[in-house]
């Protein structure tokens, strides 16, 4: 019986929905299954097998420990997924690495520290001429916390967004919004094990005028979808450009449309993502038996 470490985060207990049925579909799938807290120094990580990250979510707030922790646990047992992919993954200059792999990114301009930010958004502004607004994000973030949606017009209000990130030494990632998300939404699809497992539409979340979440994550609106053939196209070449051994024990590629109505990634989501247990029929019972497998192997 392989003993697995669901792990999580004090702050996200009782709000990720998938923990529940993965805890149940796991100890169906004959495997001992707890919830753990990732910074719980009382745990003994050599006593699991696989310690698999589920909603770790307030990780961006303190990556270089959670890190140093991570490293850790996987010389204690089999951490996924694994450490290197969690090191390129938590930071969102991997989206660069995947664009110059061929892949269709949302088109994205990084911001640094000691970067003149009036005179790079205004290359993005001319580079983008029809873009009417544009995302101002964190490159180490997560749940849209610190993101938000400016009018193109609202140059003094991009670039204050951009340096009060930077002046907290904070890289920023600065997109047009394209704005077929409003109506499509976004296209999430989850791979277990490199098999693609299902899919669900997130409505739009970021809002012309809206200040940026303060909560752990903010609230999505979520329903199944069946995807496209060009978007499951678009997320195999996601998958394959990934420097790392494949295939990952679980992976979601999140894809919005562009102006032209082509898929492109907005994110690749490797470390704690939902998976959407709810949305779809035998989605805990098939990540569970991924699972067990991996824990089982040697």
């Amino acid at each position: 019986m392989p003993r697995i470490a669901l792990v999580t985060a004090r702050a996200a207990r009782d709000t990720d929905y998938d923990m529940p049925p993965l805890l149940t579909a796991l100890r169906g799938a004959g495997a001992e299954a707890l919830e753990v807290d990732w910074d719980d120094d009382a745990i003994d990580w050599s006593g699991f097998d696989l310690a698999l990250l589920r909603s770790t979510w307030d990780y961006f707030e303190r990556l270089p420990e959670f890190l140093d922790w991570a490293a850790r646990v996987a010389d204690r047992t089999r951490l996924v997924n694994p450490l290197p992919v969690l090191r390129w993954n938590t930071d969102k200059h991997y989206l660069a690495e995947l664009a110059r792999a061929g892949v269709p990114v949302v088109p994205s301009t990084f911001l640094e520290p000691d970067d003149d930010v009036a005179a790079i958004l205004d290359v993005i502004l001319n580079t983008h001429p029809d873009a009417q607004d544009f995302v101002v994000k964190p490159v180490v973030g997560a749940g849209s916390r610190d993101a938000q949606r400016h009018a193109r017009g609202d140059r003094s209000g991009i670039i204050a967004h951009a340096r009060r990130l930077l002046d907290a030494r904070r890289s920023v990632l600065l997109q047009p919004y394209l704005e077929r998300v409003d109506e499509h939404g976004e296209t999430a699809l989850l791979f277990f094990d490199g098999e693609f497992s299902h899919a669900i539409r997130k409505g739009p979340l970021l809002k012309r005028g809206e200040g940026p979440t303060t909560g752990l994550y903010a609230e999505e609106t979520i329903e199944s979808r069946t995807p496209s053939a060009d978007e499951l196209a678009i997320a195999q070449r996601a998958l394959t450009a990934i420097p790392f051994a494949k295939p990952l024990l679980y992976a979601r590629v999140d894809l919005i449309r562009d102006d032209d109505g082509f898929p492109r990634l907005l994110e690749l989501e490797l470390v704690e993502p939902s998976v959407f247990t709810l949305h779809a029929e035998g989605v805990a019972e098939r990540f569970a038996r991924a699972i067990a497998q991996r824990a089982s192997s040697t």
